[in-house]
């Protein structure tokens, strides 16, 4: 079977090879069509280059057709995946550095906080526009896969003001139950439950997870029938890393009885708890990777990561070029969802649908990260019905966020804008309102040029900027690195571990998930 996929912000390098690879791996898959589309004609050729490079030599038929047309790369398409960093990292720079300056301390920042509203911002627009162009050149019955960030807010306003199908994909679910599975197996070789080499999959654990998108809440885990759900805590406490590591989400964990999906770095910024005062920060995270909550830590790696791969590009085509087979397929849900509606094969993941009826006690339209199933008949969503009331007060608090930050991209709002960033969790947990309004002020000015909706708004942020100086009235800023930030390796310091910045670069998209976990 010949199918088209469209692939938006294909110079990507992790997301990009990762997924053409996934997707080849599927026999009846071998001679799809992947139209390549990106507005940089550098990075788009360095990513074609190597796919070409797996699929000749893995003796494929399927074809890439790079283009900066994206109404070409859209053309007929089955299927459109959106992997776009909109503003690139000059904008996620500013998403972190300008909050920092107001005592927003953020790990990640392209979800909710600061960062991920400002984020919503520059993209959702975009996705609007690609939204535009899909209902008017790809295939009628096309469904759009979105990956991109600020998940929630992106889907949402794709499926409200887009008017094309759109699903968010997401592996925070596989990687938190590769943990799960792991403490299981620690526990249960202590226990003598099995033997002393005895290795766990995670499909030995069977789990329901929901919620919304990087807070989504582990509600049942059983394994070999045993309701694990009341083990959890003494489970991570009795891991020999994990409570290192992840402390942020195992004390949510203690106080809420349930284990949460996303890194530890990433659910400090979620919440007003972690992350609103400097000092008490170190406590809570930990340093041996960034996504255990590094100041800017994501921001690092992906500056570490694309500086070095546009450095070591030419020694990338030297390597020998990857195999491609069901073994090497990763666990991102993209191949699997495109497999069964093809072939009829069923896949059960999790997928950021929108919430009609699904979760009963948050807002229904927003959209939820829940299972699901996909054949030759679609995606099949079943009913989670409430979730523990502690979990759905803590979701309910971001979509309200997510809503208004979507809203205010969609209409140009900027005082819903200043409302999403003063109704933040974390932001109003460090912010007073007058530091909220300038903070946003100063995010609209430094991000002009991804802002067009904002055009005719921006000027009289900047005017007010400007009183304020004038007038003496401008809230005091502090100059400061964070609590936990870490230096950025030039491309001559990274060069003294090649291996390891280049596991680094292949990584830097948040893409590593693969079935070894």
């Amino acid at each position: 079977m010949t199918v088209k996929i469209a692939m938006l912000g294909a110079g990507s390098l992790g997301f990009t090879r990762r997924l053409v690879r996934d997707i080849l791996a599927v026999p009846e898959l071998t001679d799809t069509t992947f139209a390549f589309y990106d507005i940089n004609e550098r990075n788009l050729g360095m990513v074609t280059q190597l796919c070409r490079r797996d699929i000749e030599a893995n003796q494929l038929s399927a074809t890439i057709e790079p283009t900066l047309d994206r109404r070409a790369a859209l053309a007929d398409a089955d299927y459109v995946f959106s992997v776009i960093r909109q503003g690139g990292l000059d904008a996620f720079r500013t998403d972190i550095d300008i909050p920092l300056k107001y005592g927003v301390d953020q790990c990640v920042g392209d979800t909710l906080c600061a960062g991920g509203v400002m984020y919503a911002q520059r993209t959702i627009p975009a996705l609007l526009d690609f939204c535009k162009d899909i209902r008017e050149v790809a295939k009628p019955d096309v469904l759009f896969l979105n990956y991109s960030n600020p998940m929630a807010m992106n889907t949402w306003a794709c499926n409200e003001y887009g008017g094309v199908n759109t699903v968010g994909l997401c592996h925070g679910v596989q990687g938190g139950h590769w943990q799960i599975t792991q403490c299981i197996e620690h526990w249960a070789r202590r226990e003598g439950l099995i033997g002393p080499d005895e290795k766990l999959h995670r499909r030995d654990v069977d789990i329901v997870a929901a919620g919304i998108n990087h807070q989504t809440w582990y509600v049942k885990v059983q394994w070999r029938g045993m309701d694990m759900i009341p083990r959890m805590l003494e489970l991570f406490e009795g891991h020999p890393t994990y409570p290192q590591t992840e402390k942020v989400r195992i004390d949510v964990l203690r106080r809420f009885g349930y284990y949460s999906t996303e890194s530890n770095g990433h659910l400090s910024e979620y919440l007003p708890w972690y992350r609103k005062r400097a000092e008490e920060i170190p406590q809570w995270i930990d340093l041996s990777s960034w996504i255990n909550g590094e100041t800017g830590g994501y921001l690092r790696v992906c500056t570490e990561g694309r500086n070095w791969f546009e450095t070591d590009f030419p020694n990338w085509l030297k390597e020998d070029p990857k195999s491609i087979n069901a073994d090497s397929r990763s666990e991102e849900h993209g191949s699997y969802i495109i497999e069964a509606l093809e072939t009829g094969r069923v896949y059960r993941g999790h997928f950021n649908v929108v919430n009609h009826g699904i979760i009963t006690n948050v807002p229904q339209g927003s959209v939820v990260e829940v299972p699901g199933y996909v054949d030759r008949n679609g995606i099949n969503i079943p009913v989670v019905g409430d979730l523990p009331l502690a979990c759905a007060a803590t979701c309910a608090a971001s979509i309200r966020v997510q809503e208004m930050g979507k809203e205010a991209a969609v209409h140009a709002d900027v005082t819903l804008l200043k409302q999403a960033m003063l109704h933040d969790p974390l932001v109003g947990a460090v912010c007073n309102p007058e530091e909220v309004w300038q903070m946003t002020d100063e995010m609209l000015v430094e991000q002009a040029r991804w802002l067009p909706q904002y055009a005719e708004e921006i000027p009289a942020a900047g005017k007010r900027l400007a009183d304020a100086v004038k007038n003496g009235t401008r809230v005091r800023t502090v100059e400061t690195e964070g609590a936990a930030r870490l230096h950025t390796k030039s491309v001559e310091e990274m060069a003294a571990d090649r291996a390891a910045a280049r596991s680094n670069a292949a990584a830097a998209d948040k893409a590593g998930m693969t079935k070894a976990g």
